[in-house]
């Protein structure tokens, strides 16, 4: 449907029944599928043929899903995870081994970066962290000969800067690596990486896309665009013949377009498993459909919350790149000119102390983990999402202790600016 726009693609993409056939995306709730032949579900396990077999690796239900989002996002081929750290460290891990390096932003959600950092590195890939305001200078310091990936979010969660997509895309592929960017806080409606010159797409569809606080997922999108044999020495696992799938080499047989996904699912999904379950697909699937509603109103929601917020004396500082005051402002009208999302960071001037006061009065705002949902709901990074990093790598990632990140949901504005005032006037010095 790429003639479509946006608010069409939410409604229709993916999934086109036939004469007769269900208008809903149907749910393929089987772990398996019948054959007639052994040779017919031969040619699947040769990659010969398209169909399933085993829902660890693809289901029908997904894939429709997984078509609507890659449509949405402008990309060729995308597959569903059982998260977004799933569909993150997927990305990463389908093009790096052992002995690879990836430059990533400092400025991520808090569990990725733990994972690039941490688990990753456990397994032989290094990582330099670069502040996603650094120069075109200080980036390019950060490659190194076996750099094989470059990785950012659009809008870091839950500091809120806006990565320079561009400029990084060009950085990357003077490098001869691709660049994945995790989406998940615009979603397509407010941003489309791939159009700015990123490679890989990634998603928690557990976010603005289910929208409802009901299925954990996540999403990768390839754009299709990178040609991996024109690197590849950089990436043997795409341009090399797959001894554990029948010395198939990924990037000859199935193209620019479809050699990541393929790879990714074939080999990946096989050996970890982190497949969407197809009833959390199917209930994606019904968030997407209002998604280029939701997103308006999170965004004309959290302008107004961010403004208030900014006009009160007991709040040190509001990072929303919708202000004209943000740093990010005009990165923002030229990545995100519809609105980025829901989601306002402040500061009170108390630090801890006040951060804690405040959450504890709040009546309508719940104090929850998640974000990006249709009800608001907000929290203290420092002592939950990203409890795991040092003083020195909290400030490092924006995140000062007394920080607190609001989620604004769908719910009428001047109940939530009420509610936030109230819990503001109950701060006790």
């Amino acid at each position: 449907m790429s003639d479509f726009k946006i608010n069409t693609k939410c409604v229709q993409a993916g999934y086109r029944p036939g004469n007769g056939e269900p208008r809903q995306v149907p749910i393929i709730q089987s772990t398996t599928f019948k054959y007639n032949s052994s040779e017919d579900m031969g040619k699947l396990f040769d990659l010969e043929a398209t169909g399933y077999f085993y829902t660890r690796l693809q289901n029908p239900t997904n894939d429709f899903v997984a078509a609507k989002i890659a449509d949405m996002e402008g990309g060729c081929a995308a597959m569903l995870t059982s998260s977004g750290q799933a569909a993150n460290f997927f990305a990463l891990f389908n093009i790096c081994e052992c002995g690879s390096h990836i430059v990533s932003s400092s400025s991520i959600y808090g569990g990725t970066f733990n994972l690039i950092a941490v688990t990753m590195k456990k397994m032989g890939i290094d990582v330099t962290f670069v502040s996603p305001d650094a120069t075109e200078e200080e980036i390019e310091a950060a490659f190194k000969e076996n750099t094989r990936a470059c990785f950012g979010e659009t809008i870091a969660n839950p500091a809120l800067t806006v990565f320079d997509i561009e400029k990084w895309a060009k950085i990357a592929h003077k490098h001869g690596v691709p660049l994945i960017v995790d989406n998940t806080f615009p979603t397509p409606v407010n941003c489309r990486p791939i159009e700015w010159g990123a490679d890989i797409v990634t998603h928690s569809t557990t976010k603005y896309m289910d929208g409802h606080g009901a299925a954990v997922g996540g999403c990768i999108v390839d754009s299709g665009k990178f040609d991996w044999m024109a690197h590849k020495d950089k990436f043997p696992g795409l341009c090399e013949p797959d001894d554990s799938y029948h010395g198939i080499t990924y990037a000859e047989k199935f193209g620019k377009e479809g050699a990541f996904i393929t790879k990714c699912t074939a080999q990946l999904m096989r050996d970890f498993g982190s497949i969407q379950s197809p009833q959390n697909a199917y209930l994606l699937n019904l968030g997407l459909e209002s998604l280029h509603v939701r997103m308006a109103r999170h965004v004309e929601n959290a302008q107004a919350m961010a403004e208030f917020l900014e006009a009160d004396p007991r709040v040190k500082s509001v990072s929303y790149s919708g202000l004209k005051s943000s740093k990010y402002y005009e990165l923002a009208q030229k990545y995100l000119p519809k609105g980025g999302c829901g989601v306002v960071s402040f500061e009170l001037k108390g630090g801890r102390k006040a951060a804690s006061q405040f959450m504890a009065a709040l009546k309508l705002i719940a104090i929850e983990t998640h974000v990006a949902d249709a009800r608001s709901c907000c929290l203290n990074p420092a002592t939950s999402t990203h409890r795991q990093l040092t003083d020195d790598q909290l400030v490092a990632a924006g995140i000062p202790a007394g920080l607190i990140r609001l989620s604004c949901g769908i719910e009428d504005k001047e109940d939530l600016i009420a509610d936030v005032k109230q819990a503001l006037d109950s701060i006790k010095e």
